[in-house]
C-alpha cells in the first residue's frame, strides 16, 4: 500500500509545481504588459480628516444686526395735471372752471435703512428718499419717528438720515477690503413691503463697475436676494456685521433674478463721514473729459498699446490744464501703475483729497511724459 502511495504522490506533486510555474510567468507576462496606471489623489479617511466647519444658523449674525435695520417709508404730494382742455381761458370762463385748485395726491414709497451711529445717523440710499417731503423711520422694536436728511451723495446713490431716539441699536461696521468671491454673506430689508426679511448667498464678485448705475462705482456682488425695498438695507457677514448698502439688482422683471449690488461699507462709511462734517462729499478733480481708448483711436494717435483713456478736453486753468496736458493726450500711466479702464482710473482720482500731488504718465507725439498734477476739489453736482 505504502509503495502504491508512494508512486501516486510523484506525479500529482509534479503536476502542482507545473501549475505554480506556470500561473507565475502568466503573471509576469501581464504585469509586463499593463500600462501606467493614473494616480489618484484619494480623500484621508473620515476619521482622520480634518472637517470644514462653519454655522448651522444664521441667527445669531441676525439677531445682532436686524435691530439696527430699519424701514424707511416716505412720501410726497404730487400735483395731477389737469385736462388740456381746462388750461383753455375760454373754456373754463364758459362752464366757470375760474379758480378752481389744482388736484393734489400723496405719493409713497418704501425702502430701508441701517443705523450706523449711536447719535441717531442712518445711512439709506438717495434714491429711497428723494423728492420727499415727509421720511418716517420704523425700528424693528415698534417705535417711529420722522427723519431729517442730513446730506446725499446722488453720484453714489447714498443718503445720510438722523433720527431723534433713545437707546439706538447700531450695527457694526467691518471694513470691506477683506471680502472675497464665495464669502456667505446676508441681507436684510424691507422687500415689497412685507415686512424685514432676511435673504442668504454668496459674494459673486468684487469691484464691480462699468454698469451705467451710478457715476463712482465700486459694488460687491452677491446673490442673495435683493427686491424692492431692500434698497438701502444691510449686507452683512455671519458675525451680524456690516458689509455694504444694498442698492441695485439686475432684472427683467423687477424681482431677483441672483444678481444684486451693493455699496461696500468702506466706501459708504467715508462717504458719511464727509457729508456729516463738510456738508457733502470731497473728491478729487482733475477737470478733465476723459473717454475710454479704443484700437482705431489709439491708432489714429499711433499708440500700439491697447490700455489707456484720451483725453478729449480740458477745463481751462483746472488741475490737469495747469499741470501740462492737452486735449489729444493719452493718459497711460497714474502713480506709475498701467491705466485699466477709465472709470476705474476716475475713481482713483477722485478718492484723493484736494492739495494732494499726483503723477500721471500721457502718451503724446510717439512718446510718453511725466506730469504732476495738484488734485482740486470735485464740484458738488447739483441736485436733481
Amino acid at each position: 500500500m505504502k509503495k502504491i502511495f508512494h508512486y501516486l504522490s510523484w506525479p500529482v506533486l509534479a503536476g502542482v509545481v507545473i501549475g505554480l510555474t506556470i500561473n507565475q510567468q502568466h503573471s509576469n507576462s501581464e504585469q509586463s504588459n499593463t500600462k501606467p496606471q493614473p494616480v489618484f489623489v484619494e480623500a484621508a479617511q473620515a476619521d482622520s480628516s480634518p472637517k470644514l466647519s462653519g454655522p448651522y444658523s444664521y441667527s445669531s449674525a441676525v439677531k445682532q444686526a436686524s435691530p439696527a435695520v430699519v424701514n424707511i417709508y416716505t412720501s410726497k404730494i404730487i400735483e395731477q395735471r389737469a385736462h388740456p382742455l381746462l388750461q383753455d381761458p375760454s373754456f373754463r370762463q364758459f362752464f366757470g372752471y375760474n379758480g378752481v385748485p389744482r388736484q393734489q395726491r400723496l405719493q409713497s414709497s418704501l425702502g430701508s435703512g441701517v443705523i450706523v451711529s449711536t447719535d441717531g445717523y442712518v445711512l439709506t440710499n438717495n434714491h429711497v428718499i428723494t423728492g420727499a417731503d415727509e421720511i418716517k423711520v420704523a425700528l424693528k422694536d415698534g417705535r417711529e419717528t420722522i427723519a431729517q436728511v442730513v446730506g446725499t451723495d446722488p453720484e453714489t446713490d447714498l443718503a445720510v438720515l438722523r433720527i431723534q431716539l433713545p437707546d439706538l441699536p447700531v450695527i457694526t461696521i467691518a471694513p470691506s477690503d477683506g471680502i472675497e468671491v464665495g464669502d456667505v454673506v446676508l441681507a436684510i430689508g424691507n422687500p415689497f413691503g412685507v415686512g424685514q426679511t432676511v435673504t442668504m448667498g454668496i459674494v459673486s464678485a468684487t469691484g464691480r463697475d462699468q454698469l451705467g448705475i451710478n457715476t463712482f462705482e465700486d459694488f460687491i456682488q452677491t446673490d442673495a436676494a435683493i427686491n424692492p425695498g431692500n434698497s438701502g438695507g444691510a449686507l452683512i457677514n455671519p458675525r451680524g456685521e456690516l458689509l455694504g448698502i444694498n442698492t441695485a439688482i439686475f432684472s427683467k422683471s423687477g424681482g431677483s433674478q441672483g444678481i444684486g449690488f451693493a455699496i461696500p461699507s468702506n466706501l459708504s462709511r467715508q462717504i458719511m463721514i464727509d457729508i456729516i462734517r463738510e456738508g457733502s462729499v470731497v473728491r478729487g478733480w482733475l477737470g478733465v473729459e476723459v473717454q475710454e481708448l479704443t484700437p482705431a483711436l489709439a491708432s489714429s494717435f499711433g499708440y500700439r498699446e491697447e490700455r489707456g483713456i484720451l483725453i478729449a478736453g480740458l477745463l481751462r486753468n483746472g488741475p490737469a490744464h495747469l499741470a501740462g496736458m492737452q486735449p489729444g493726450d493719452i493718459i497711460v500711466k497714474v502713480e506709475g501703475e498701467q491705466i485699466i479702464s477709465g472709470r476705474s482710473t476716475m475713481n482713483r482720482i477722485a478718492q484723493k483729497r484736494p492739495g494732494e500731488k499726483i503723477e500721471i504718465t500721457v502718451y503724446r507725439s510717439g512718446q510718453e511724459i511725466t506730469l504732476e498734477a495738484e488734485v482740486g476739489r470735485r464740484p458738488t453736482p447739483p441736485q436733481s
